[in-house]
């Protein structure tokens, strides 16, 4: 097979191939690169392996193309960035190398090595083909492991023993559900045996790590796949027990619970798949973030969980309790403790909110509430409610999806009328201390709350002209007297 073809398509791999025949390094692409050009996915990310000095051909392209190139000595890597029209490719070069390791990290020994030990070294077969950037070989492909065979049958399989590949790099293990999930493969049973065998040495690898192989899964697809595989291989219980403590069916007198994992692993599918994706401003750089909200919605239920004679099981209070522990979770996971974190708590907290409007007659006071709670996150908390509805009786499905147009609708025309989503009461502490002459105390809260319900509950415009008499009122009930 010769992709030459399609690799003069793109003139950065012309460039790589002149410098590699002047400099004589017998130089490929491989890895990512080729497997999503056989695949047909889009990648812009090239990694270029020659037998010599990586540093030195990327120098010469980097001049070639006046581009400037970043070394990393320590590693003995150099990247350069290109731009062909519109579009920057991202070019790492490196020295053909083999590696060997300690049983107590996953950061090898590294020595020189030939086009087989660096293709003996990748992590999977399917990732361990090479094409030929030299003149007399351009565009043929190197595929020692049948790493073209693996993609066609859509198999993950590791070029050498599993055993081998998962200790020397036991992020490997996770990389190998990553790719099933994100390409839809099968794991070839051997290697996923050995991932059950060897999870324990997940341990070893950085938090970091192991969180952005996870956030790979949460993007991908139909992310169930993957935790369904982190779960069976081991892995789950080891990086995310919350999760994992989730799972299982309680009965007593012949009542029981969903199984809050799965449900939680349909919610999450549900996001990921939602027909109206990218709506509103902002979805798109929220996506993680919303799928994160879907993984934690629930996840408090197993602290909460009461069985009561008369109502069957209960989960009262579940998400006030899980928005108290996404801080923690994200420090644990070493994710952004910023406003990627407050949304996701704020999800959580309120992600049954618009489900008790559908089950209520809708006042205006309630709408108000959930209006000027949720904000600007109005829209992904809509949509993490719509996936919460996971039950397998489609017309009860759709029931409740009416129930939330309904909800949206209403919701629509009073933001319209009282434009609540970045609702400021005009009555601000600083006006209530001056009117009275008050300093700050409990009093001033006190006041500035029932000037916000009053809001609310549609007693009074929030307006000045409208709101400064009521304060006025409410000061004389309380024997205070306006400052002159």
């Amino acid at each position: 097979m010769n992709f030459s073809d399609t690799l003069h398509k793109n003139p950065v791999f012309d460039v790589v191939s002149q410098q590699a025949d002047r400099l004589g390094l017998p130089t490929y692409v491989i890895g990512g690169f080729v497997r999503d050009l056989i695949l047909a996915r889009p990648s812009k990310d090239i990694d270029v392996v020659c037998i010599g000095s990586g540093i030195t051909l990327a120098e010469a392209v980097g001049k070639a193309l006046n581009a400037h190139v970043a070394v990393f000595p320590n590693f003995g890597t150099a990247m350069l960035r290109a731009m062909q029209g519109d579009e920057e490719w991202e070019v790492e070069f490196v020295g053909a190398r083999k590696e060997s390791y300690r049983s107590e990290s996953r950061k090898p020994i590294v020595e020189d090595g030939t086009l087989e030990d660096d293709q003996n070294r990748r992590d999977f077969t399917i990732n361990a083909m090479g094409i030929s950037l030299n003149k007399a070989s351009f565009g043929e492909l190197l595929d020692p492991f049948d790493g073209l065979k693996d993609l066609k049958k859509k198999i993950i399989r590791t070029p050498l023993n599993p055993d081998i590949t998962f200790s020397d790099d036991p992020l490997r293990m996770m990389r190998a559900i990553r790719f099933a999930s994100q390409l839809t493969f099968d794991i070839e049973p051997d290697t996923f045996d050995a991932i059950m065998r060897m999870n324990e040495r997940i341990d070893i690898v950085s938090r970091e790590r192991v969180t952005d192989e996870l956030n790979k899964i949460i993007l991908s697809p139909v992310p169930s796949y993957g935790f369904k595989l982190l779960y069976h291989g081991g892995l789950l219980e080891r990086i995310f027990p919350e999760l994992i403590a989730l799972k299982g069916v309680e009965t007593i007198e012949g009542k029981g619970h969903k199984d809050n994992f799965y449900h939680t692993l349909q919610v999450l599918d549900n996001i990921a798949n939602r027909a109206d994706k990218n709506q509103y401003p902002g979805e798109a750089e929220n996506e993680l973030w919303l799928r994160w909200a879907a993984l934690l919605h629930d996840i408090a239920k197993p602290a909460t969980k009461r069985f009561d004679q008369k109502a069957g099981w209960t989960f009262h209070g579940h998400e006030d309790l899980g928005a108290r522990w996404v801080p923690g979770i994200f420090r644990t996971m070493k994710l952004p403790l910023n406003e990627h974190m407050r949304f996701v708590q704020k999800l959580v907290r309120l992600h049954l909110r618009p489900i008790a409007l559908t089950k209520e007659q809708i006042t205006d006071s309630a709408l108000r509430r959930l209006l000027v709670d949720a904000g600007e996150d109005l829209e992904g908390l809509m949509a993490l409610c719509r996936a919460d509805i996971t039950s397998k009786n489609y017309e009860r499905v759709q029931k409740h999806l009416r129930n939330f147009d309904r909800v949206e609708r209403k919701l629509h025309d009073l933001e319209e009328r009282d434009k609540l989503r970045s609702f400021q009461p005009v009555i601000t502490g600083e006006l209530i201390m001056e009117t009275f002459g008050l300093p700050p105390s409990k009093e001033v809260g006190e006041i500035k709350t029932v000037l916000r319900e009053a809001i609310l509950d549609g007693l009074v415009p929030n307006s000045l002209d409208a709101a400064y008499p009521f304060l006025l009122e409410e000061g004389r009930k309380r024997g205070l007297t306006p400052v002159e």
